[in-house]
């Protein structure tokens, strides 16, 4: 996919200015030009979405220069980007967007209040990207929550929810890497980094393995569902139907 900084920016979840800074401090290669126009692709938005990630973990702009240069002295810089891109591309394909807090309040119908907003942002589902903007990390997640308010969930309660989820879906997700990861790397030791031709498969193994989890999950999250609404149903009508006085005998 092909983007305009200003595009890119959005995508990665940072300003056009952080963008040039790191393109400036050698962090982020060059984009294509076509005419006088900078095209930036998915390989900038890894290599953003990495720096950030590295930032977040507390490692300096020279830190993570340095970082990059040792790795790739030593590998294909294609094969490279390609392994950032299969790491950090968003699974599902979504991009960030960008939108104001009167917006926001908007498609909560009106309930989006100040708690709320510190409650979203502490779980990233909204990072503040400037004055009255918001970063929405997955608008589709937001759209979720925005229905379920719609339908009469108190959105204290669907906040609540989803925090309590992700930290289930954290849990399944490491157990998922934890089982499988050795049988990707399994063998080296600390430290190990793989040639040319390692990395080609681990990135065509990484690809793999997203869309099959996602499958596993989606199946069991569904059979799950299913045998929980059918529970809570039956005790339902079973409690309903316990109200129920039998009619009375003919005299």
């Amino acid at each position: 996919m092909d983007y305009r900084i200003d595009d890119l920016a959005q995508a990665a979840g940072m300003t056009v200015r952080n963008v040039r800074a790191y393109q400036e401090r050698g962090l982020l290669h060059p984009p294509a030009k076509r005419g006088r126009t900078g095209v930036y692709d998915d390989t900038h938005l890894a290599r953003l979405r990495l720096i950030g990630q590295l930032l977040e973990r507390g490692y300096t702009s020279a830190h993570i220069a340095d970082f990059i240069d040792n790795w790739e002295a030593g590998h294909d810089l294609g094969m490279t980007l390609g392994l950032e891109t299969a790491l950090l591309a968003p699974a599902s394909g979504e991009l960030a967007e960008q939108i104001s807090s009167g917006e926001l309040i908007a498609m909560f119908g009106g309930v989006f209040q100040p708690e709320a907003f510190d409650a979203a942002a502490a779980m990233g589902v909204i990072a503040p990207a400037g004055e009255d903007r918001w970063t929405i990390r997955s608008p589709r997640l937001l759209r979720a929550g925005a229905e379920l308010v719609a339908i009469g969930i108190p959105l204290m309660e669907v906040l609540d929810l989803g925090a309590a989820l992700r930290e289930k879906v954290t849990a399944v997700a490491h157990l998922f890497v934890d089982r499988v990861a050795p049988y990707v790397v399994g063998g080296h030791d600390p430290g190990w980094v793989p040639s040319d031709d390692e990395m080609a498969r681990i990135v065509s193994l990484v690809e793999q393995m997203r869309p099959l989890a996602r499958v596993v999950v989606d199946e069991e999250l569904a059979s799950a569902l299913e045998g929980g609404i059918s529970a809570y149903v039956a005790q339902w009508l079973s409690a309903a139907i316990d109200q129920i006085e039998p009619p009375s005998e003919a005299s």
